[in-house]
């Protein structure tokens, strides 16, 4: 972890988040994320389920949405239920069938939500609203929002990566702020160090242990 003054794809470049990454990044469907092309993406659910229920909450007539909600969820039941009887993949059925409802509902929301049209003569994109934009992006990225149930590796969502950054917004919250930008930073190494070794089994007492001791490199072995 680190911190950059900057913002989107200049401040990733800056801390060299996904500079070297070689797996699969899940995240939000930030636009900045997708200037790595040389990587694997793969949509987090957990994010596209709460825009999703904000649109059924604010915009109750899209039939689409409540629907669009289910099949996320009959996904991610039919995984959990496939890797707890020791499969590998989903069957050519359930394959099939998650991907017929997904183009099925994307043409019902794409009927629900033309694009407006104008009779004035302006340049650029017409605006889509941000209805239209989660149903364009999810048409777009339909691979990446449907890896999770192609490749059992990759996780419904990227929690874990929330929970890894909680404790530094709990402590922004309760100090107000960090004295010192060299104090953050120092606090931010060791809190991903102390996260990569209980990722790997090991203890927080265990990882600044071998750190103190000259040995930091034990988590890796």
């Amino acid at each position: 972890m680190d911190i950059s003054p900057k913002r989107g794809f200049a401040g990733m470049e800056q801390c060299g988040v996904l500079t070297g990454f070689q797996g699969i990044a899940v995240h939000d469907c930030w636009a900045s994320y997708w200037n790595y092309p040389d990587i694997q993406h793969a949509v987090c659910c957990a994010h596209l389920l709460r825009e999703l229920t904000g649109i059924c909450e604010n915009h109750p007539e899209q039939a689409w949405t409540p629907a669009f909600i289910s099949l996320l969820l009959e996904m991610k039941k039919a995984k959990e239920k496939a890797v707890e009887t020791g499969k590998e993949s989903l069957s050519y059925y359930y394959c099939h069938k998650f991907d017929k409802k997904y183009e099925e509902l994307i043409k019902l929301a794409r009927q629900e939500n033309p694009l407006p049209e104008t009779t004035e003569k302006k340049r650029g994109r017409k605006k889509k609203g941000k209805v239209l934009a989660l149903v364009e992006r999810l048409a777009n990225y339909k691979a990446s929002v449907c890896l999770f149930i192609q490749n059992f590796a990759v996780p419904f969502d990227n929690n874990q990566a929330e929970r890894d950054l909680r404790m530094i917004k709990v402590k922004t919250k309760v100090s107000g702020c960090f004295r010192s930008e060299e104090g953050e930073r120092e606090y931010l190494k060791i809190m991903s160090y102390v996260g990569t070794a209980h990722k790997q089994g090991y203890t927080a007492y265990e990882a600044i242990k071998n750190a103190i001791s000259g040995h930091p490199d034990f988590i890796f072995e």
